[in-house]
């Protein structure tokens, strides 16, 4: 929705999991979203300008977090972004454990780091740390 008003003739695509969430979304973005699943997105190579993914990969197990950081760098021409739960200190870690929900993948900055280079995850990338 806010990139739609940002950029009100860019060509807009999304995917939710959740069938709930795409049947509650807002009816002028239904057009643009379908349901599934980030490990095997639904778009050809190099399809967009920009994909962004905030605080959703880290919630799928670590197979399937590694494949959807792999079709995120595939479907993306140059600008990618993720957002990921992760932490810096134990003290942080302890935080993030006991705040956590529903991700399924949880690990330090520096793991991530290691898991992008693994996976060739070349885009920019930044942490959701609780405090």
């Amino acid at each position: 929705y806010d990139f739609q008003k940002m950029l009100p003739t860019a060509s807009l695509a999304g995917i939710d999991i959740s069938q709930y969430a795409y049947e509650n979304a807002m009816d002028e973005m239904k057009p643009f979203i379908q349901v599934g699943n980030a490990n095997s997105l639904p778009y050809a190579e190099h399809s967009f300008d920009l994909v962004v993914s905030v605080n959703t990969v880290d919630h799928l197990p670590l197979a399937e977090c590694k494949k959807a950081l792999s079709e995120i760098q595939r479907v993306g021409k140059d600008q990618t972004f993720v957002c990921v739960n992760a932490w810096r200190t134990d003290e942080e870690r302890e935080l993030l454990l006991k705040w956590n929900l529903t991700a399924l993948t949880c690990m330090s900055v520096d793991d991530w780091k290691m898991l992008f280079d693994e996976v060739g995850y070349r885009g920019d990338y930044w942490w959701f740390i609780p405090q």
